[in-house]
């Protein structure tokens, strides 16, 4: 190891060497080949790779289910209907290296269901599932799930729609801490609504619903961008041609207001819309199955002013008939994940990455995820830095299953691991690294007395990543003891 720019006189548990690019106080980090020192960081890799599938329900499951990811416990948390009983039940998965394990579905409603979707609150740490309640009248309900371990336990299920409530999609207002769920209210011509829900402890509570779109709406994504503390619902407009349209809410108290409908694809008619907020750029994100253009899988990017929003051009993400998209933010390596099924391909789920620049955006390499799927459902695992991806698996007696896809790769190898940053630094400074033995106190949130692990996208936890690198022992909830 070649120690440039080591300091003779520094102290024996702590080294200075040259940064590699800006270092934060209290990261992990890893010596170069040339005896530069750098942050854990993840880069983008082009094509993603994927791990093998995890099996959530090993008996056949309906062809809709929603995903969220639960930062709390760093767990996903997969809601579905299944196929035998049409029981909505959920399924807790832990994210180990580039594979996924589910502990025990638990049931969340008393009859059938349809349509579920699933978003976390972060202000009361919950789980929120919305679903069609077939077994009461196609009712709009809602239930909140709380997650412990491998586990998910639920409190009473409370309806937010008193008639038919189909194609479902959700999204969480971390500003106003409000839930809201978009939905087609078929028992009131079929106008597209949103339902906005308060979250306390296990319950949810719903004000006044509202319409937003009075023409036939369907195929519904939802986001929420905070840059501007708006939401964004797009949706196929039966009302206006069955053209993709978009449109700005705004949560006041317990009450929306909605700005002037767009439409964002030309004059072409659209399916299968699916919205997420790129927190990178502060741009919304819509993919969606472009009826006029061959049926091709298509992204646009939209920009939020005030109570409206712009779009750049559409962009082919594939030319190929395309089914059932949806799509996630990464945060780590600030792009988005999309998946869907390709129907000229055997119905094969398939993945690619999207780069957003400005309003437009590129694309990499596509994988594919299974030979035959129904619908697949998103989520981006921030405590892993990757994408997990659930589907219904027609290969496999429709059985529920999920993968986890990389699209990046660390710089961490199971040697490289030196210690953690004592100070910030910044690029070409040199950077004070506390070695084994040593204490790190610039740490959060930690719990004394359990190992630590290091994550290839720079952070620690207390599931080792691919590769196993463990990071230490923690002493208190700010300071971790370097493992030797």
């Amino acid at each position: 190891m070649s120690y440039i720019g080591r300091q003779l006189n520094a102290p024996a548990s702590t080294v200075e060497l040259t940064a590699e690019g800006a270092i934060t106080a209290g990261k992990p980090c890893i010596v170069e080949a040339d005896g530069d020192v750098t942050q854990v960081a993840l880069a983008p890799s082009d094509p993603p790779t994927k791990g093998s599938a995890g099996e959530f329900s090993s008996d056949a499951i309906g062809t809709f289910q929603g995903s969220t990811y639960d930062p709390d416990t760093d767990r996903i948390v997969v809601a579905y209907d299944a196929t035998g009983s049409n029981l909505g039940r959920a399924a807790v998965g832990t994210v180990s290296g580039t594979s996924i394990s589910f502990g025990t579905a638990a049931q969340f409603s008393g009859g059938t269901i349809a349509y579920p979707v699933a978003t976390y609150d972060t202000n009361e740490n919950k789980v929120v599932i919305a679903y069609q309640d077939t077994n009461n009248s196609n009712y709009g309900t809602a239930v909140v799930g709380t997650v412990s371990g491998t586990s998910i336990s639920y409190g009473t299920p409370v309806v937010f729609q008193s008639f038919e409530t189909t194609r479902l999609a959700i999204t969480f207002d971390s500003t106003n801490n409000k839930v809201l769920i978009g939905y087609r209210a078929d028992g009131g011509s079929n106008h597209g609504t949103v339902a906005i829900g308060t979250v306390s402890g296990t319950s949810i509570s719903f004000g006044s619903a509202e319409v937003f779109n009075i023409g036939n709406t369907t195929d519904l994504g939802m986001a929420f961008d905070s840059s501007n503390d708006k939401f964004v619902i797009s949706y196929k407009d039966g009302g206006a041609s069955n053209y993709g349209t978009a449109i700005v809410g705004t949560v006041s108290g317990s009450s929306m207001s909605f700005g002037t409908e767009v439409v964002f694809s030309g004059t072409n008619t659209v399916q299968y819309t699916s919205a997420t907020f790129d927190s990178s750029n502060n741009k919304i994100v819509i993919v969606y199955r472009d009826d006029g253009n061959s049926a091709y899988g298509t992204a646009v990017v939209g920009t939020v002013s005030g109570t409206s929003i712009s779009f750049g051009t559409p962009v082919v993400f594939v030319s190929s008939n395309t089914v059932y998209t949806d799509i996630a933010f990464d945060s780590s390596s600030n792009q988005v994940g999309i998946s869907w099924r390709d129907e000229n391909d055997g119905s094969a789920g398939d993945f690619i990455v999207g780069t957003v620049s400005g309003t437009s955006i590129s694309f990499g390499t596509s994988i594919e995820l299974a030979g035959d799927v129904e619908q697949s459902a998103i989520s981006y695992d921030s405590g892993s830095g990757q994408f997990v991806v659930s589907y219904h698996d027609d290969d496999d007696s429709s059985k529920g299953k999920a993968v986890v896809v990389a699209t990046s790769a660390t710089n961490m190898t199971t040697e490289n691991f030196i210690g953690f940053a004592e100070n910030d630094c910044t690029d070409n400074g040199l950077a004070t690294i506390q070695l084994g033995g040593s204490v790190n106190n610039k740490q959060a949130g930690l719990t004394a007395g359990q190992t630590y692990f290091v994550r290839g996208n720079g952070t620690i936890g207390l599931t080792a990543d691919s590769p196993s690198v463990t990071a230490g022992t923690a002493v208190s909830s700010t300071e971790i003891l370097v493992k030797g």
